[in-house]
């Protein structure tokens, strides 16, 4: 027994010393500054203006290598502070070696490019960077006289680059010294590998952020370094992750029903298409809930205005396609909904990764049907965890019914005049007369607070 005691006290001491020698590499990593990874003084203060205390695992990865002029994959979890890691080398570059045209930053969505270019401009401020963000749905003359002043970033989506690159006189990449591809996997999914290889040939450094890396090898890259702080398709630890099993005819009563519930919390709705999006933000609107649809049949004006509204707080829920489920940063999204089931297992990590970021944490709830067993199935295999169910009282849900029946009718009303507007009439993607239509719908009363609802009555 005394032997046996020893042995125990032996192996307490060894898991006691292991656990120290643990906590103190966590510590050191955890204390690096931008100073320590190379970053110079000005872009320093820059960080911390922004409030960017320490660096993330992602940027201590990545900023020295870049920093070396080394063609750089980085692989990590949404929300994990991958546009710091490639703006602050280029940031650097440019400041030794200032000069016009000096980095392409490619990105697939406009709403992502223009977050990027937000992020240059408040990093580089201090500095004078000029950037340009070049995106479909804006007229390509005012851009071009963009171009012609030669900004020194450029972010754009490839196939509006591609457009200038042919049509526009005077405007060339041979000069670059950066190219950035965020969310790579998705853009060579987009079959602009050719312009790619192209581009590459003209830029002396290439930098790669996203989550899965097949596609790269035919990405002429030279001698990259992999800096990988999430290998496998994972979402982030302080996301606490639901799913509903819902027959399909009453998916917009559990959504009404879900959203009083947690009344006063931000939302994303994520749906399947563009119509679907359109549809439940008008169905909401006539019960009184304030909420905003982002899809890619809007012009890019109005995409931008619902997305600063929501930014804003001004609305509480915003009805989105996929468009929205790559690299946007709003902090304040407190609850992510997969109204319809991503149809990807993949674009399930990115959806709810619009919750839960750089450290807080969030909610994500995915509605399951009879027809999404399979598909849930995929996504559970994908991130390697079996999800708990939502907890909700069927009742309660069914009371709504009545009342959800008649606002889908004014919404379909609605839905068929905005398709034929009359007399040159603005088509109003975010027409908040159709918020008064809730005083025809039985019940659509205010409850107070910030997220509005109704209140759920007999």
């Amino acid at each position: 027994m005394a032997e046996e005691h020893e042995i125990n006290e032996t192996e307490i001491n060894a898991i006691n010393e292991e656990k120290a020698e643990n906590s103190n590499e966590e510590e050191t990593e955890g204390n690096t500054s931008f100073k320590e990874l190379g970053v110079t003084g000005v872009l320093c203060e820059a960080c911390d203006l922004l409030g960017w205390k320490r660096p993330t695992k992602i940027q201590v990865e990545a900023i020295p290598v870049a920093l070396e002029g080394r063609d750089v994959i980085g692989l990590a979890e949404t929300g994990s502070g991958k546009t710091g890691a490639f703006a602050l080398p280029i940031l650097q570059s440019l400041l030794s070696h200032p000069q016009r045209l000096h980095t392409l930053v490619l990105t697939p969505t406009r709403e992502l490019a223009f977050q990027i270019g937000e992020q240059f401009e408040a990093l580089g401020s201090t500095i004078g960077v000029k950037t340009a963000v070049i995106v479909g749905g804006i007229d390509m003359m005012s851009q071009a006289l963009v171009l012609a002043k030669k900004p020194h970033v450029v972010i754009a989506t490839p196939g509006r680059l591609v457009d200038h690159l042919e049509n526009t006189k005077g405007f060339n990449l041979r000069a670059l010294k950066f190219l950035v591809m965020d969310e790579a996997d998705r853009i060579l999914n987009m079959d602009f590998e050719s312009e790619v290889k192209s581009l590459k040939k003209n830029s002396d450094q290439m930098l790669f952020l996203l989550q899965s890396v097949q596609k790269l090898q035919r990405a002429a890259l030279k001698d990259p370094v992999k800096c990988a702080v999430s290998t496998k398709y994972a979402t982030v630890d302080k996301l606490q992750q639901y799913y509903i099993f819902i027959p399909a005819k009453y998916k917009d009563c559990y959504l009404v029903s879900i959203l009083n519930e947690l009344a006063g919390n931000s939302f994303i709705v994520f749906c399947g298409t563009c119509n679907n999006a359109q549809r439940v933000a008008l169905l909401l609107r006539n019960l009184g809930i304030t909420a905003v649809p982002l899809h890619g049949q809007m012009s890019q004006s109005k995409r931008l205005g619902a997305l600063n509204k929501f930014k804003s707080k001004s609305r509480s829920v915003l009805l989105a396609t996929d468009v929205a489920s790559r690299g946007l940063d709003i902090p304040h999204v407190d609850c992510v909904i997969n109204f319809d089931i991503p149809t990807h297992s993949k674009d399930y990590i990115h959806r709810v990764g619009r919750t839960a970021r750089a450290g807080r944490s969030g909610k994500s709830i995915t509605f399951v049907t009879q027809y999404d067993v399979e598909l849930f199935q995929r996504i559970e295999a994908l991130i390697g965890k079996k999800l708990p169910a939502f907890p909700t009282q069927e009742e309660e849900v069914m009371m709504l019914v009545e009342r959800v029946n008649e606002a889908q009718r004014f919404a379909r009303i609605q839905g068929e005049k905005r398709k034929r507007p009359r007399g040159g009439e603005d088509d109003g993607d975010d027409a908040e007369q159709s918020s008064g239509v809730r005083k025809k719908v039985k019940g659509g009363r205010f409850r107070g607070g910030k997220g509005g609802g109704f209140r759920r009555g007999r």
